[in-house]
């Protein structure tokens, strides 16, 4: 099940066929440019700086040369998420290509950040399990989608998971800071990634759901 972040429905149905409200003969109807299958877009090269980001914030990270630096590198990197989504649909250039690799993007800082943390010993092996467990899962279901032509949108929810988990890796990454849990000393930003599963194991549930509607429909409809 993929997330697509400019969907506000349920679910939509891909459709290649251009649609407009007003008729295409009359004059008086305003125009718009249509950006959808536009490349070199402000957004889109946004986007790209956030994929080159990715294995520069890893390697710092990996190396324990500047754990501040991997910090900083990964929370700009995640920030450009909403900056580029932002930018996308306040100008109208919302593109085919930046939705498909928007969300490629993300996983692939999500999986970094995962993958270097548990690498330097800050996170346990269960979390990465789960989590790319969790990735499988909705890949797997995008794909299953594909023979209905359904995408399936970002959800409210699907939101603050993401949102969580990159705080999360921000403050592990930094070591900063620390609060005392049953007597113990642990990391703030492993509590919030405990969190971040929770709300990432009920995304998958809700985009279940959603997708089960979905194609329930589409079948009753055929």
């Amino acid at each position: 099940m993929v997330e697509d972040r400019t969907d506000t429905t349920d679910w939509a149905v891909e459709d290649s066929a251009p649609t407009s409200a007003a008729a295409p003969n009359d004059p008086t109807a305003p125009q718009h440019a249509d950006h959808s299958h536009d490349v070199y877009t402000v957004a889109n090269i946004v986007t790209v700086l956030r994929l080159v980001l990715v294995p520069i914030f890893f390697s710092v990270l990996v190396t324990g040369t500047n754990d501040a630096l991997a910090a900083v590198l990964f929370a700009v990197a995640a920030s450009t998420d909403w900056l580029d989504g932002q930018i996308a649909r306040r100008t109208g250039t919302v593109t085919q290509i930046g939705k498909a690799i928007d969300p490629l993007v993300d996983r692939l800082l999500i999986a970094s950040g995962l993958l270097g943390l548990y690498l330097e010993q800050r996170l346990p092996l269960w979390i990465v399990i789960v989590l790319i467990a969790r990735d499988v899962y909705l890949l797997y279901g995008a794909w299953r989608l594909e023979a209905y032509h359904v995408r399936l949108p970002v959800t409210f929810l699907g939101k603050a998971t993401t949102f969580t988990l990159l705080v999360g890796f921000t403050l592990l990454i930094f070591g900063w800071p620390t609060v005392i849990v049953g007597g113990q000393e642990v990391y703030l930003g492993l509590l919030v990634v405990y969190v971040g599963i929770v709300l990432s194991l009920s995304t998958a549930v809700q985009y279940t759901l959603i997708a089960y509607r979905a194609t329930r429909k589409l079948q009753t409809d055929q």
